[in-house]
């Protein structure tokens, strides 16, 4: 029995030094460190990235924009010939359709006929002035006979030799020849007064000649305007419902003329972002249908109002339930030159404005 005691005595130490010590983890405090560098690192990352932005302003509400010209005729009438068609890229001055002359050609040659009779009654009243003028000499030349009969009746009548009744008859005449004379001459001022106040004015500067050259050259505008021209080059649009026969109005419109020789693009920034935003500024501009394209310019000006205020019905905010909406202006962009790939307007582009400064230059 003391025997087996001894056997175990001695079997406990071995089983002691076989169990070894219980070691602490070493991923414990690993997985806290990056638990705290980790989102400290982001916070770092993400304060010098908010700090070193806001430089750049960008907005995809942007569009290409071009002149549009309304065409429309000055004269109505009937169309007779269409020129051109649907998309035609035309130069300026390019006839693009034409209206029946007919009546137009007969109302410049009755403005003719009526300014040939103005001029022919200048002619005739210059004619009635030098009757008037020839009339009052004549006049002019009885009454200073009749004068000289008047005072030689007076002297004979003083000396007894002549008589009441001659010297009665010498004083009429004399007053007739009088009244003779005040009479031409008022004749002779209205014959001047037809000619302008000025017998010896050019015919074509008189009023009546005057009204007679304008009516004619009103006729000849009308007659010329038949013919309607484009005031400048660019493309045809909505012409396709042009026909010949078809009658159309003075000042309808009847198609469309872009010009793409001058070329804009309208950014609509919120008005959050308007603060930093100048003219002269670079933009950077890319295009929607060309990715591979990067166009530059400038900020030109601002819009006078924001966007929703030219619209057809402007948004009215005096009900109760009104709703703050951060409105956008539109803000005109020059292009630096012309891009080799056509754009159309209307394309949607994104921009991004340098305003050279960023947020901790502000700070």
């Amino acid at each position: 029995m003391n025997a087996r005691a001894d056997d175990m005595e001695q079997a406990a130490p071995v089983a002691t030094a076989a169990t070894p010590p219980a070691e602490k983890p070493k991923g414990k405090g690993r997985r806290r460190m990056l638990m705290i560098s980790v989102p400290l690192a982001l916070a770092v990352v993400g304060g010098g990235y908010w700090l070193l932005g806001g430089r750049y302003i960008s907005t995809d509400n942007a569009y290409v924009h071009q002149p549009m010209i309304s065409v429309s005729p000055d004269v109505a009438g009937r169309v007779t010939e269409v020129l051109v068609h649907e998309n035609q890229v035309i130069a300026a001055g390019t006839p693009l359709f034409r209206i029946d002359p007919t009546d137009y050609r007969i109302a410049l040659d009755n403005a003719e006929a009526q300014l040939a009779a103005a001029r022919l009654a200048v002619e005739q009243q210059r004619a009635a002035y030098a009757t008037a003028n020839a009339q009052l000499e004549a006049a002019r030349g009885i009454e200073d006979v009749k004068k000289r009969e008047l005072a030689r009746q007076e002297e004979l009548t003083s000396r007894g030799i002549g008589s009441q009744a001659a010297l009665d008859e010498a004083t009429v005449a004399a007053r007739s020849a009088t009244n003779s004379v005040a009479v031409a001459q008022s004749q002779l001022a209205a014959a001047a007064a037809a000619l302008g106040g000025d017998p010896e004015a050019e015919t074509d500067t008189l009023p009546a000649v005057r009204a007679a050259l304008s009516a004619r050259e009103a006729a000849e505008r009308n007659l010329a305007h038949t013919e309607v021209k484009s005031a400048t080059g660019g493309t045809v649009s909505q012409i396709e419902s042009l026909n010949v026969g078809q009658f159309i109005s003075t000042g309808s419109s009847i198609a469309k003329l872009v010009d793409s020789s001058d070329t804009w693009i309208e950014a609509n920034f919120k008005e959050t972002q308007l603060g930093k935003l100048v003219p002269g500024q670079r933009v950077t501009i890319e295009v929607d249908a060309y990715p591979d394209l990067e166009l530059s310019g400038e900020v030109e000006s601002f819009g006078s109002a924001t966007g929703s205020q030219f619209s057809l019905i402007p948004a009215q905010n005096a009900t109760g339930n009104w709703v703050k909406v951060v409105q956008r202006v539109p803000v005109r962009i020059k292009l630096d030159e012309a891009p080799e790939l056509a754009l159309r307007d209307g394309m949607s582009v994104s921009v991004s404005v340098d305003t050279g400064h960023s947020r901790l230059d502000d700070l």
